[in-house]
């Protein structure tokens, strides 16, 4: 029984990143060497965009897209660039409790895919 618990304990460990709040109140994960933060507000998802320097990533001129899958279903989003460093969108309805959300775009010329699940 002992042995069977240091794999679980040593995958909480490891995504528990997923579940740090951001500096917006959101969920933050890195992907590809970029900090990215997810926040749902309800009818509207944003994600905060971080360079690997640790600067906000100007998104002015990129391109992204949100999945969203829920009760089945698959939702595709495409998201629009906010200064300084945001891609939103809005919802149909709110997202409910373990809706997966990814992120992809391209960022700095190479593919970028964020995962989250709302808690």
């Amino acid at each position: 029984m002992r042995y069977t618990l240091r794999p679980a304990i040593l995958a909480f460990i490891l995504a528990s990143p997923c579940f740090a709040a951001g500096a917006n109140g959101g969920q933050t994960t890195v992907a590809d060497g970029h900090p990215i933060e997810f926040v749902e507000t309800g009818t509207s998802v944003t994600f905060f965009v971080i360079g690997e320097d640790g600067k906000p990533v100007d998104t002015a001129g990129l391109s992204a897209k949100a999945f969203v899958q829920a009760n089945g279903k698959t939702e595709t989003l495409s998201l629009k660039p906010a200064a300084p460093n945001k891609f939103v969108a809005d919802l149909k309805s709110p997202l409910a409790a373990g809706a997966k959300v990814v992120l992809s775009t391209k960022l700095h010329g190479h593919n970028v895919q964020a995962r989250f699940e709302k808690q």
